[in-house]
């Protein structure tokens, strides 16, 4: 792999990538290795050009439903114990809580966290004419973490969200007025990284809502 990660610096695209980590990827026990799965290939591509490897994608079946994911891995101490420090450990599912992620890049590991295991819909409100609602959501096993989402969100933008339950999985939802405050600071440039396919999905639901009558 490429070294360059050894000197690891808070930026945009290593906060995005920490994001995607939080939710998709995994820390080996071993100390050194990690592991990211998307099904989006896309996405693992955009991963590896944040945190500038070269490792090779490879492709791992999911369970019985033999489902193909995309699959990188590689091997890094120096970045495994930044991770360590800032609150994510193996076997994190259930258990990460507080992350330490600087102020300036929370909305770019915002957006990572989004495209790794967020989602956003919408549909037509039949109660009133052109009332389209739509939300922005985000989830975890871990109840202490999406608490400090909602509290790190609420104290930057003075949004609230909701949480609630579903099966083992704790969500935090945006309404739609609460969600345009936040797409805005989520998706600040065209350049930065993200998830094409959730970000033009977002940006139909805005548009829908801006021209409810078309």
């Amino acid at each position: 792999m490429n070294h360059d990660i050894a000197a690891i610096k808070w930026s945009p695209q290593i906060a995005y990538a920490v994001g995607l980590i939080v939710t998709d990827g995994n820390l080996s026990s071993d100390g050194r290795h990690f592991d990211f799965t998307s099904k989006d290939v896309e996405l693992v591509k955009t991963f590896k050009k944040c945190l500038n490897i070269n490792n090779k994608i490879s492709l791992k079946s999911a369970g019985k439903s033999n489902k193909k994911y995309h699959r990188v891995q590689f091997g890094n101490i120096c970045f495994y114990r930044q991770l360590l420090n800032i609150g994510i450990a193996p076997n994190k599912t259930k258990t990460i809580g507080i992350l330490q992620i600087p102020d300036e890049f929370f909305f770019d590991f915002l957006r990572g966290h989004f495209d790794g295991d967020g989602s956003c819909y919408g549909y037509w409100d039949k109660r009133w004419k052109n009332s389209f609602m739509f939300y922005v959501k985000f989830v975890s096993a871990s109840k202490s973490h999406i608490s400090w989402l909602q509290a790190k969100i609420r104290d930057a933008l003075g949004i609230n969200g909701a949480i609630g339950k579903a099966g083992s999985i704790y969500q935090l939802s945006y309404a739609k007025k609460e969600s345009k405050v936040l797409s805005t600071k989520m998706y600040y440039d065209r350049e930065i990284p993200c998830l094409k396919r959730k970000f033009e999905k977002l940006q139909k639901l805005l548009e829908i809502d801006k021209n409810p009558g078309e």
